[in-house]
């Protein structure tokens, strides 16, 4: 759940990292208390024995080894044995160095990586970082986590699901792997009992469902195709509860559920969420398989050494699409942001065919503060869709005071009773009894056929308060409605709609809560003598929340969405390299539960949930990434992220300029024209998408050139891939990416970009934008290129004056048969040619 799911944010522990290949040291560690290790093994060295088993086994009738890297297939018989043969390796190594003393391996990766994890002390780690198989060490770190009309808000129906068959086949064939808190197999979202279509598993996948009390055999099915659980590094830190955590695939969260449903779900589940109906869901590819990888829990989040396990498992098993929710909780040290195994992993989860989206990150709205870093991972951010829920509540005096929850309204106007002021004779006076958190100590009388007034206090943003209790206290009392006031302690907190089955309100604002209770104060009758209130005088009508309103001007980038530059490393250098890439739903989305989930109180028990984050957002993009897929199976993960970013839109749904939230007090009222920064190349276009006509395109060894590049980076590219560093003056600017972004113009620049046209042929003219202080000029200022064909683009940049305050600007490209590329530009620090030559 990255960050949070709904907008709870949790505090991360301590990332530490030591890399070897950095020339980083462990001699210093001055704690002799164990810990999990993340060891990576040279790449020539592995090679070297791997080659001599291999052509031991081809001597002795054995086939050779298909690496899916070059043709993605089944894992086949001799991958099998080569991954025993690895482990073996590592379990050598191991006994060699650590000769006669106590340890634990907790993972071998052998398909992407070769290297283990493993229980050690700080002495033990160093002893392993001397060896000359090993190539880096990395102390284990700690992850976090990060609908019904979404569809339609995106075009689906009409359409992406159009140009697929509809939603019958939208996704057909393509299976994707989320890295999450697990899945409720039960949920209706993931059968495979379609009526209208079969669920033929793909012949490329060759993942397995596990087996465990929680999760019992035929569990899986022809949707659900695969299903495992990672916690080896969590169980060796003693922090695992398998009571509350499962030890099985199954969701004790529900974010996971939540997730692979935005992307994946059946196609018309019913949302019924405290026995009112809000239609029908709906995946973004509702055809499309899930293979389920659980890496996190509910306890204590996850740790990175399950991760990548979860990574190497799902490239191993042959998943097309990768969808991770989460993110690292503190940015990656070292010579640079890319070089963490998890990014490393999914590097070569790419070079395998995989598209990888993650979520941005719930650390907004401030700068530099995206979580997702790497130029081959598709960052992706959270803006609003245009379905809100609004509640409202009339006052006696016909003043109307907006707020939230998913409650119906009342027929007619109600006498209103505070909680303070329904106590039993005998209630234990306390301090939070205006919560209404125990039924047992009001008034049955005061508070029947009323609407009882509850306070919203700092203890239910901390959940030792909830709605659902005080809801049940107003039903068992009775009460026609309850209504929570917000107290003034609780200043500018964003609380996401809740379910409540009786009438009810949340009113979010102090300020408009204490206007309610100094009408409610004013109209209280007391005995002179007692001071006892002898008559309730206020009175109100709740108006309801449970339909929606789509008359909002959206999307809008919600302001806990992670905003870039992109940080290249731990201090204040920014990276050449656009993020977020764009910005999808992630702001009240429904999808499914877990019938067991645990994450959000308000939720527990029902089989759909309303949730906010960047979370919510990355699997709407990982659904729509399979639509493509489907239609291009050819495609690179590159051209995939081309085919979204350059159709992506950067306006709302009447014209006007996306706008981004700046604020966490008050977001709306402290909102401005969304940048790159914000919203990466815009608002995913899901039918456009398909046909984008132009695309840019990525190789792994672009890639590999790009990190080369970073100063001091050879040997641990090469201890990390195998791949070795000749002279690359290489930066993120001159990646073949649907965006440009210089994190510093010295005088000037030109770049180049190579479009590939997977479309008719067609001529295209090039128009422009220059970000503030610098101009551009881009040739050819019109072109013809043939289907099939390239085109190079140039880009000349020039700085018109001194400046470090980003600038933005766009390239766009309009073709005569239709089609439009737009090409985002950021520049960050300028420095203009006088200057510098005075």
């Amino acid at each position: 759940m990255e960050g949070s799911v709904s907008f709870r944010f949790l505090v991360g522990a301590i990332f530490l990292g030591i890399f070897v290949g950095c020339g980083c040291s462990l001699e210093n560690a001055a704690d002799s208390a164990t810990a999990v290790y993340i060891v990576t093994l040279k790449k020539a060295h592995f090679n070297e024995e791997l080659n001599l088993k291999n052509q031991y086994h081809s001597r002795n009738g054995g086939s050779q080894r298909v690496n899916r890297f070059d043709k993605p297939s089944n894992i086949s018989h001799i991958d099998r044995m080569n991954g025993s043969y690895v482990s073996q390796m590592h379990d050598s190594l191991l006994r060699r160095v650590l000769r006669g003393e106590t340890y634990l391996k907790v993972y071998s990766y052998h398909y992407l990586i070769n290297g283990f994890a493993v229980l050690v002390t700080p002495q033990q780690a160093f002893k392993l970082a001397r060896r000359r198989e090993v190539s880096n060490i990395v102390l284990d770190f700690s992850v976090k986590t990060a609908t019904t009309h979404t569809p339609q808000f995106l075009g689906l129906p009409r359409g992406a699901w159009a140009q697929e068959g509809g939603y019958e086949t939208a996704g057909v064939g393509i299976v994707i792997g989320f890295i999450d808190t697990g899945i409720d197999p039960t949920h209706p979202s993931f059968n495979d009992k379609s009526p209208k279509q079969t669920y033929p598993v793909p012949e490329h996948f060759s993942g397995i469902c596990e087996v465990t009390v929680d999760f019992p055999s035929g569990s899986c099915n022809r949707k659900l195709v695969g299903a495992r659980h990672f916690a080896a590094s969590a169980i060796t830190r003693g922090i695992f509860n398998a009571t509350k955590d499962f030890a099985s695939p199954f969701d004790g969260d529900g974010h996971g559920t939540h997730t692979a449903s935005i992307a994946a779900g059946n196609h018309g589940v019913p949302v019924i969420v405290a026995g009112h109906d809000f239609g029908n869901a709906s995946g973004m590819a509702p055809h499309s398989h899930i293979a389920v990888y659980k890496a996190l829990y509910k306890s204590f989040g996850g740790f990175a050494a399950d991760v990548v396990a979860a990574i190497d498992q799902a490239a191993q098993d042959g998943v097309d699409i990768i969808n991770l929710s989460i993110t690292p909780n503190r940015r990656p040290p070292g010579l640079a942001t890319f070089f963490n195994p998890i990014d490393m992993a999914l590097l070569s989860a790419v070079k395998a065919g995989i598209f990888v989206v993650q979520a941005a990150g719930n650390t907004g709205p401030s700068p530099k503060s995206v979580a997702s870093f790497s130029p081959w991972i598709f960052s992706v951010g959270a803006s609003t869709h245009d379905r809100v829920y609004s509640n409202s509540i009339l006052l006696g005096n016909n003043i109307t005071i907006s707020g939230v929850g998913l409650a119906p309204g009342t027929d007619d106007m109600y006498m209103l009773v505070s909680a303070i002021h329904a106590l039993n004779d005998t209630a234990a006076k306390d301090m939070y009894v205006s919560e209404c958190q125990d039924a047992s100590k009001f008034n049955h009388t005061l508070v029947q056929g009323n609407l009882l007034i509850c306070s919203y206090s700092i203890r239910f943003v901390l959940g030792l308060s909830t709605i659902k209790q005080a809801s049940e206290t107003a039903m068992n009392l009775s009460a026609a409605g309850v209504v929570f006031a917000m107290d003034p302690f609780v200043i500018s907190y964003q609380i996401n709609p809740v379910p409540m089955r009786l009438p009810g309100i949340i009113i979010p604002s102090p300020d408009d809560s204490k206007i309610l209770l100094q009408y409610y104060n004013s109209t209280l009758e007391k005995d002179e003598t007692t001071e006892k209130i002898v008559k309730f005088g206020a009175v109100a009508c709740i108006l309801g929340g449970i339909k929606p309103n789509f008359s909002l001007s959206a999307p809008k980038v919600m302001f806990y969405s992670a905003r870039g530059p992109d940080p290249e490393d731990n201090s204040v250098d920014n990276a050449d390299i656009l993020k977020p890439n764009l910005v999808a739903p992630g702001n009240s989305i429904w999808a499914a539960w877990s019938s067991r989930g645990a994450e959000s109180i308000e939720f527990q028990g029902e089989n759909f949930a309303m949730m906010s984050g960047t979370s919510m957002a990355a699997p709407h993009i990982a659904g729509l990434a399979a639509l493509i897929k489907q239609k291009f199976p050819t495609f690179s993960p590159a051209a995939i992220g081309s085919a979204l970013s350059t159709t992506a839109s950067q306006h709302n749904k009447y014209g006007g300029p996306i706008l981004a939230q700046r604020t966490y007090a008050n977001p709306d009222s402290n909102q401005s024209p969304a940048t790159p920064f914000d919203m990466g190349s815009g608002f995913v276009n899901a039918t456009a998408a398909l046909d984008p006509g132009l695309i840019f395109d990525t190789s792994y060894n672009d890639y590999t050139a790009f990190l080369c590049g970073i100063n001091g980076s050879a040997p641990v590219l090469l201890n990390y891939t195998g791949e070795s560093c000749g002279v690359s003056t290489m930066n993120g600017a001159d990646l073949n990416m649907p965006s440009i972004t210089i994190s510093k113009l010295n005088q000037s620049r030109k770049v180049q970009r190579m479009l590939t046209n997977i479309a008719g042929n067609e001529t295209y003219i090039v128009g422009w934008g220059a970000p503030n202080g610098v101009s551009v000029k881009v040739t050819p200022k019109r072109f013809f290129v043939a289907s099939g064909q390239q085109q190079i683009l140039n880009v000349f940049l020039n700085a018109t004056m001194n400046s470090t305050t980003p600038s933005f600007g766009r390239i766009g490209l309009v073709g005569n048969h239709g089609h439009v590329v737009n090409i985002p530009l950021s520049v960050i620090v300028k420095i203009s040619y006088h200057s510098t030559n005075s």
